[in-house]
């Protein structure tokens, strides 16, 4: 698959960010001419894996999260979320709906369970105290 364009933008782990890195893929992704609920479905899975960066990765400091989005032929967005956080000790653990390594009355634990919902394929990797690496893998059909 022949990659046509892409874009790659290191930001602080801090809220603020995560509106920026909706807004900025969305900007990318414009040239693609997605409908509104697909740039929608994207833009949520986007959030939910920023916010697992900024509330999880790093505990006890601001850290940098890398956010690559690449288009590819057929209309096939890959966007990957990098941290160099503390990590996933157990990523099948931390996959399954409702598990959270936060105060569970602040926290959902919903978060990978949203981005599969919404993009066609999700792939983590990480290693404690290495940070986690989230590939966001969706295909855009062409509009009717």
């Amino acid at each position: 698959m022949k990659m046509l364009n892409q874009v790659k933008i290191t930001f602080a782990a801090r809220s603020v960010n995560e509106g920026f890195a909706r807004a900025a893929l969305a900007a990318f992704l414009v040239q693609l001419d997605p409908t509104v609920p697909q740039l929608a479905d994207i833009k949520t899975a986007v959030s939910e894996a920023v916010t697992n960066c900024i509330v999880h990765a790093y505990p006890d400091r601001i850290g940098p999260i890398t956010m690559t989005a690449a288009i590819y032929e057929g209309g096939v967005v890959r966007i990957t979320i990098t941290d160099r956080g503390v990590g996933i000790p157990d990523i099948a653990k931390a996959m399954e709906p409702m598990f959270t390594t936060g105060d569970a009355e602040e926290r959902a634990g919903l978060g990978f369970a949203v981005m599969q919902n919404f993009m066609d394929k999700v792939k983590v990797s990480s290693a404690p105290g290495r940070g986690t690496r989230v590939t966001l893998t969706k295909r855009l059909d062409a509009r009717a």
